[in-house]
């Protein structure tokens, strides 16, 4: 059976948003399973995040404090569906980051990652897939606010999906 992923990074709220847009609560109340690549900035928004969702992986951020790395991992990782995931806030600069995280997660199949604010979505040389769903709050130097959705099914990563976040 399909399983509907979420994949959302760098929320910063309260700090660059005061909350996060209904469009993101909607897709997080739909999806089987939600992927946060940290920065979520106050544990408000986590607790917000384990109310909201079915299943929930997360890890935290440079911008997360104390309360934050105490409940969250710097790294996760989940099987679902049989695709290996891993999941972590920063991958160094974008120069080399496909090798670099082709050697650091050899036992991967898709990593998500954030920092950046900007969406990523490649595949290393090992076949690694990279993705990055920039940030639903706060756009930086891109045209629009975004999260990613994906699809789970028979063992693989069916579709990835970019999502522009509408201003209301």
């Amino acid at each position: 059976m399909p399983l509907n992923l979420v994949l959302i990074a760098d929320t910063h709220v309260p700090k660059r948003a005061r909350s996060l847009p209904e469009q993101v609560w909607q897709a997080v109340e739909e999806a089987d399973v939600v992927f946060h690549a940290g920065d979520w900035v106050e544990a408000a928004l986590l607790d917000g995040f384990e109310r909201r969702s079915k299943r929930l992986l997360g890890v935290y951020g440079n911008n997360d404090g104390p309360e934050l790395r105490r409940r969250l991992p710097e790294t996760t990782t989940a099987t679902l569906e049989g695709v290996r995931f891993a999941m972590v806030h920063e991958t160094g600069q974008a120069k080399g980051r496909e090798l670099r995280c082709d050697a650091l997660y050899p036992d991967a199949d898709v990593l998500v990652f954030g920092h950046s604010h900007i969406p990523w979505d490649t595949v290393s040389p090992n076949g690694l897939r990279l993705l990055n769903p920039g940030s639903p709050t706060d756009r930086r130097r891109q045209r629009a606010c975004t999260f990613m959705e994906a699809v789970v099914d028979a063992g693989r990563l069916a579709t990835v999906r970019l999502v522009e976040v509408h201003r209301s």
